[in-house]
């Protein structure tokens, strides 16, 4: 979209800003229900079998890890489902070349692939214990598509309720680095979803302190998913760094109210996820911790889209400038 959309909130319909939120919310849920199945091992609940599940379309007398993956599964069904619903509901409400519209679209997409790199890992066997490094090649990408298609869901429900559309073109040096950050926040997720698997694996229980964890994670006999885990924490003291220099350069090129809030709340997001980050290190990744730590991701990455999008519809500094040179 290389042109300026202003969507009349008149024109969106009732039902669709309702629905682009619902969503939303609902993909959230979904994602960190996904979580619990990766925690506790559950993956392999149906076996290497899919779309079925061991076999049969409803699973006779089944085991716990079982009923956690299946009902994964349905609960993955019913946002397609949604997806769907979104996408009807947008093409009878608002008019063709309503932004709306391609978000509804481009979010049933990332679903679709969301749902077939899940299919991947169970028919690969990517799963439960396996310690495959693909494994962890395809929970980063899953990771990266899952941040996707929340800020597809999100963007959907903003042109909904008759936020203006995107420029993407010409934004100089906002445009630049706001990109940059949206890079790297997708990066360190990927990173995220390599370190939280190593967590599952191949974290001791015994009484080991970071330090002695970290140099087992590099002796002979560690894998590379091992060798990964201490990629996360490295990249996310990178990333918050920039964000925080992020918020104070949107504040000063792009110094509108959206901009502001925005930019305080991913910094305080980024306070709390550092010392979630911190709490998860010292607790040895208890599964509840693994959940806070990926919310708070999860709500970080809504909240630099948000950041983003705000100061990409703004106004410049030059062009406020401009505007009261005329008046």
């Amino acid at each position: 979209m290389s042109g300026t959309l202003t969507v009349p909130r008149a024109r969106a319909g009732v039902w669709l800003p309702r629905l682009a939120w619902a969503a939303l919310i609902y993909n959230v849920l979904v994602i960190l229900w996904g979580a619990v199945v990766r925690i506790t091992g559950a993956g392999a609940g149906c076996g290497d079998h899919w779309p079925l599940c061991n076999g049969v379309v409803v699973p006779q007398s089944p085991t716990l890890h079982t009923v956690i993956e299946y009902s994964h599964r349905l609960t993955s069904m019913a946002s397609g489902l949604l997806a769907i619903a979104l996408i009807v509901v947008a093409f009878r409400a608002v008019p063709r070349g309503h932004p709306a519209r391609l978000g509804a679209v481009v979010s049933f997409g990332l679903i679709l692939l969301e749902g077939l790199v899940g299919a991947a890992q169970v028919l690969l066997g990517l799963t439960a214990d396996s310690t495959d490094p693909a494994r962890g090649f395809v929970q980063g990408i899953h990771l990266s598509n899952t941040f996707l298609l929340l800020a597809a869901l999100l963007l959907t429900a903003l042109w909904a309720g008759g936020a203006p559309g995107l420029r993407l073109r010409r934004q100089g040096l906002v445009g630049g680095w706001s990109y940059v950050g949206l890079g790297l926040m997708l990066v360190l997720g990927m990173a995220g979803a390599v370190t939280a698997l190593g967590d599952l694996l191949f974290l001791p229980a015994d009484g080991s302190t970071p330090i002695e964890t970290v140099k087992r994670d590099f002796a002979v006999t560690a894998s590379i998913i091992e060798n990964l885990r201490v990629v996360h924490p490295m990249l996310a003291v990178l990333t918050s760094a920039f964000l925080v220099w992020l918020g104070v350069f949107l504040r000063r090129e792009r110094p509108g109210a959206g901009v502001q809030r925005w930019s305080a709340v991913v910094w305080g997001l980024l306070a709390a996820q550092m010392v979630a980050g911190f709490a998860n290190v010292i607790l040895k990744a208890p599964g509840w911790m693994q959940l806070v730590h990926l919310l708070l991701a999860l709500g970080l990455w809504l909240a630099l889209v948000m950041l983003v999008y705000r100061a990409l519809t703004g106004l410049s500094v030059q062009g406020r400038a401009r505007v009261g040179v005329n008046v």
